[in-house]
């Protein structure tokens, strides 16, 4: 009976430590980075969220029609890139500078290879300053403290473009052979912005077209409608949808066995890429990325109200009345008169 509880108890253990595989590095403690060019409407929700059971909705019949469409289109970026800061210290100005020049050319020569061109690299300098130093000076009764220059530090931003994300690996190492090792940033662009938004625009108004068949097969003639239309477009960049978290680990429990104090690991802080989801879209094209991706999207809304019914004038009945009046003489002579009662 013993060993079955204690199987028992491994089977439980053993089924936990399955449970934990399975969940990963990722844990409830979620922090957003840039969040400020998401919709209202809460697209973009955290991770893995606790699915709760939705409520049925109550519908409120009414004469007035709306259209609501949403459409979302994952797409590849035309370039790329990358920024990184360099900074050199020299013990004058042209040295600092003659230093500089050494490793950006390393830089260039080993991109050369691996087939990035001078022309797909540019400089942007930052600051080119004097380092000062404190001297002091004794004097009989006092010491005089005075802020000397003892060299220079030169700041430039090298900006490497490139067209294909396996390219990044070869940059990061050129880079990093010449002690250049601060990434600001790596920035996306499309050349064909307006043909993605054309295409958008052509899904929306499929299913506008759909939607108001719908209606018309229930028995509403759209043209009694008056049409109200209002749009939106929008272009996300991935280093708006970074997230962070720390990675799952608990406590030994050897150190608990020893009966000694405890000193928990620092939690590393990852980051993962969390796009938009789909659930509030009616059309996504791409759906499927393997890849950050610049996510463009469109919203279109049409409200129909019933025209206003013409009201028909009733006809105007205009009655004239033919006046006449009778004449009796005293002999019995009737005499018929017509009168002018216009005047």
């Amino acid at each position: 009976m013993k060993r079955f509880n204690l199987t028992l108890l491994l089977i439980i253990f053993y089924s936990s430590q399955i449970s934990a595989q399975h969940r990963g590095n990722y844990n409830e403690i979620t922090q957003d980075i840039s969040r400020q060019n998401i919709l209202a409407s809460g697209n973009a929700q955290i991770y893995n969220p606790t699915v709760q059971q939705q409520v049925q909705k109550v519908l409120y019949p009414s004469n007035v029609l709306s259209i609501d469409v949403k459409a979302l289109q994952n797409t590849s970026a035309t370039t790329y890139t990358a920024i990184f800061n360099v900074s050199q210290m020299g013990s004058s100005a042209e040295n600092t500078n003659q230093l500089m020049k050494l490793r950006i050319d390393s830089i260039k020569t080993r991109l050369k290879r691996k087939g990035i061109t001078n022309t797909d690299i540019a400089i942007d300098v930052i600051s080119f300053i004097p380092i000062y130093e404190v001297e002091v000076t004794k004097k009989l009764f006092s010491k005089t403290y005075t802020e000397v220059p003892k060299g220079f530090e030169l700041q430039q931003n090298i900006h490497i473009q490139f067209t294909k994300t396996n390219q990044f690996e070869t940059i990061l190492e050129a880079c990093a052979k010449s002690e250049v090792y601060n990434l600001v940033k790596v920035d996306y662009y499309i050349e064909s912005i307006q043909e993605v938004y054309k295409n958008l625009q052509d899904e929306l108004l499929k299913l506008i077209d759909e939607k108001k068949a719908y209606y018309t097969l229930l028995g509403f003639d759209m043209d009694d409608y008056t049409v109200a239309i209002a749009d939106d477009k929008y272009c996300y960049f991935p280093k708006d949808f970074y997230q962070s978290y720390q990675a799952y680990n608990s406590t030994s429990i050897e150190a608990l066995d020893k009966k000694e104090g405890v000193t928990t690991a620092k939690k590393q802080t990852s980051y993962y890429y969390q796009p938009l989801t789909y659930e509030n879209y009616d059309v996504v094209i791409n759906p499927s990325i393997l890849e950050p991706v610049v996510q463009v999207g469109m919203n279109m809304k049409l409200v129909f109200t019933p025209k206003p019914k013409e009201k028909v004038a009733a006809p105007i009945v205009k009655t004239e009345i033919d006046h006449k009046y009778y004449v009796i003489s005293p002999n019995g002579t009737i005499d018929v008169k017509e009168l002018n009662t216009k005047n």
